[in-house]
């Protein structure tokens, strides 16, 4: 189940953030979690099966992108489809008002995500 981030789940976004490179930092994860919470065009998601095992975050850009920034699966849940099944959720959500983008960090992650996902359509 996808969810949106609140403040009483700062500590397992958190954690799952932490599992990206460039927010190994804890004051460089504690103000990405800030910008989370205060800027309109930030967005965290979760994604909860019986504990919450995914974080995805999206920035919208110049009312046009909206940019995957984040997507982090823990460890021990990976290979499992939880992060291609939230691109697939932000490509839902976000599709038809914005284009969904990566930035550098999760480019190779979204193109394969959306590669396989039309695999699957065709396949259907």
């Amino acid at each position: 189940m996808f969810i949106r981030y609140k403040k009483n789940y700062e500590k397992i976004a958190m954690g799952l953030l932490s599992f990206m490179p460039e927010e190994k930092d804890v004051k460089k994860l504690q103000q990405t979690i800030k910008e989370y919470e205060t800027n309109p065009d930030w967005h965290l998601f979760l994604w909860k099966e019986e504990d919450v095992l995914g974080a995805i975050g999206v920035r919208i850009e110049n009312d046009i992108d909206a940019v995957v920034q984040h997507v982090s699966v823990n460890p021990s849940h990976r290979n499992s489809g939880i992060g291609k099944k939230m691109v697939k959720e932000v490509r839902d959500m976000f599709g038809d008002k914005y284009a969904v983008c990566a930035d550098e960090s999760t480019q190779e992650f979204l193109n394969k995500s959306i590669e396989d996902e039309q695999k699957n359509e065709e396949s259907d």
